[in-house]
């Protein structure tokens, strides 16, 4: 029951710290612009399930860091649903620079709550009817 989407982003001279290296805590931001363009390659944008009274808030995040991102390299990030979405969303990703080595894996649980109570709410059945599963 895997869904695969794949995202690629250069990184940038701003986000390295003083090793030269890629700051560990711009990688939750990576994750984030993974999710929303997988998001829109299913033909919804972050904008519109807010405009239709929901939102999507991280309540998990874990990272476990492999090896390091340098400037200037190009990551492909890979995005993963291994279940069908409920009341929560469960991405898994792994990143890996132009040599193909692994440099995290990840895993992020967001829950869909209702934008005036702020009480979960089930998976909308128009994100559902989108989702390939097998």
């Amino acid at each position: 029951m895997e869904n695969n989407f794949i995202f690629q982003i250069r990184t940038r001279y701003g986000e390295t710290d003083q090793m030269g290296i890629i700051y560990y805590g711009v990688y939750p931001q990576y994750l984030e612009v993974a999710r929303v363009e997988w998001l829109r390659n299913l033909g919804i944008s972050y904008k519109e399930l807010e405009e239709k009274g929901i939102m999507l808030p991280v309540i998990s995040l874990q990272i476990d860091y492999k090896k390091p991102a340098l400037y200037d390299q190009l990551l492909s990030i890979v995005l993963s649903l291994r279940e069908k979405p409920t009341s929560k969303i469960i991405f898994n990703y792994q990143i890996f620079n132009e040599s193909k080595e692994l440099l995290i894996q990840a895993s992020t649980t967001l829950v869909f709550v209702d934008k005036i109570t702020f009480r979960p709410i089930k998976c909308p059945n128009f994100i559902l009817e989108k989702i390939n599963f097998h």
